[in-house]
Formats: C-alpha cells, sequence, structure tokens
C-alpha cells in the first residue's frame, strides 16, 4: 500500500516526520506495523507509533495528525492502515466468521499544499468515544486466548452504529455549514450494506453519491474507508465534498470531510 502511494508523491519519503499505524488486528504488539513500514522505507526522522479505536482508528489517525500539525510538531506523515481480520478469525462462529475480510491502505499528508491531480483537502475531522453506550467492549472482541474475533451482539453494534454515524454527519455537515445536499459522495464504513442503506435512507442521501466495496471485500476494519477512498481517487472532480462516517467496536464514531482541490 505504502509503495503504491508514494509512487506520485512530490517529496522525499526522508522528509517524513509523522508515522501513525491504524489496526485492531496487530502482527505485534511491541513492535508495531508502522515501526516497520519506518524500517523498511528508512524513514529515520519520524515519530512512529500505533493506534486502536476497533474500525474507526483511520479516523482517529487524522485527528491526531491534525493535532501535530497545529502544534508545529510535524509536518509530513504517513498513515498506514491494515487490518489482518484472517489472523485472527474465529471460523467456529456461525455469527460473523463470514464478514470479515483483510486490507490496507497508506496516506500521505502535508501541513503545506502540493497541487497533482489527486490531491484532496481535508476539511475537518472529527471522532467520538463511546465506551459508556450499549455493548461496548462486549460487542466484538478480539482475545486471542478466547477464540479469537467475535461479534456476540450483532444487533446492538447495528443499532449504535446507526444513530452515532448519523449523528457524527449531522454535526460535521453543521460545523461547517454544508447540506446534505451539498455532499457530491458519502463513503461509509464498510461493516454492513445495511447500516449504510439505513443512513442515506434516514439523511436524504442520493444513492448514486454511496461508494463501496463491501460486496467484493467483506468488512476490512478501519481499512476499509480509506481503501474505498482510494478506488475512487480519480472519480472526484474540482470542488467535490466527500464525507466519511465510521463506527468502531468498543464503541467509537468519527466523520471526515474532504474538498477535491
Amino acid at each position: 500500500a505504502v509503495k503504491k502511494a508514494f509512487f506520485d508523491l512530490p517529496y522525499s519519503m526522508n522528509e517524513i516526520d509523522l508515522i501513525i499505524g491504524a489496526t485492531y488486528t496487530p502482527y505485534d504488539t511491541v513492535g508495531s506495523f508502522a515501526h516497520e513500514v519506518q524500517k523498511h522505507f528508512n524513514i529515520e526522522n519520524a515519530k512512529c507509533f500505533t493506534v486502536d479505536s476497533a474500525c474507526s482508528s483511520f479516523v482517529n489517525a487524522l485527528e491526531i495528525v491534525e493535532c501535530y500539525f497545529a502544534n508545529k510538531k510535524a509536518t509530513k506523515a504517513l498513515i498506514v492502515v491494515s487490518e489482518n481480520n484472517s489472523a485472527f478469525n474465529d471460523k467456529l462462529d456461525v455469527k460473523s466468521n463470514f464478514l470479515w475480510g483483510d486490507g490496507a491502505s497508506a496516506i500521505f499528508i502535508s501541513k503545506e499544499r502540493y497541487y497533482s491531480d489527486i490531491d484532496i483537502e481535508v476539511i475537518d475531522i472529527n471522532t467520538t468515544g463511546l465506551g459508556h453506550v450499549g455493548k461496548s467492549i462486549e460487542a466484538i472482541t478480539l482475545r486471542p486466548n478466547n477464540g479469537g474475533l467475535k461479534m456476540p451482539y450483532g444487533k446492538d453494534v447495528f443499532q449504535y452504529a446507526c444513530t452515532y454515524m448519523i449523528k457524527e454527519i449531522e454535526q460535521i455537515l453543521i460545523k461547517n455549514d454544508i447540506a446534505i445536499s451539498q455532499l457530491d459522495y458519502f463513503i461509509s464504513h464498510q461493516a454492513n450494506s445495511r447500516i449504510t442503506d439505513y443512513i442515506i435512507k434516514k439523511l436524504n442521501i442520493k444513492q448514486s453519491s454511496v461508494l463501496s466495496n463491501i460486496q467484493e471485500y467483506g468488512n476490512t476494519g478501519s481499512a476499509s474507508t480509506p481503501i474505498v477512498l482510494s478506488q475512487n481517487i480519480t472519480k472526484f472532480i474540482k470542488n467535490d465534498i466527500i464525507v466519511i462516517s465510521v463506527f468502531g467496536g468498543g464503541y467509537s464514531s468519527g466523520s471526515v470531510i474532504l474538498k477535491k482541490i
């Protein structure tokens, strides 16, 4: 994913000063895969760590980059989002074992504006911790000593995902004075097409604006929304508004407004 992403990068990889991994399926819990990326590409002068808020991890990583940029502690960031669900999937769990997919995406973000055919501006980001609602940390679990990746309370996940993803979209659009009708594209976390259908019906988002890949790849966790974004990157035209909304087990939620420049 990183190799594909930096092919047209307008600056050297050596200028990257922040690397953030995002995943809930780590292959190593000591040296993270963000450190593996740093080692592989010999990115010497970068802060480096991995974050986990389940399927919201990508949006949390984006928000962390925003904070580092605002505090002048970084100027060029690399977010690597990767899920290896198959390594942890409980194949005996008939409720959810068929849902999971593997995937990865890499995103380069610069504080300074560069111009290329695929540049996108991050307009706003929001994340919310929801560990206090519903089944919370029991709804979806990955406990290697207790059977691996399971989702015993799918109905609870569905209910709260619909509720809070809608809230995230409404709040971030109101904050930025953008109407639902002004959205050009909507990318929902690829957990369940019924969640997406419910959201677009409630918010009256036009079906033609919805971007999805769950039919091909299943639930690729926190990597799902940046993968969808990558697959459609050449489709966007100048001034297109793209909204991403996510929900993670545990629980957590988040939203992002992007604009094609």
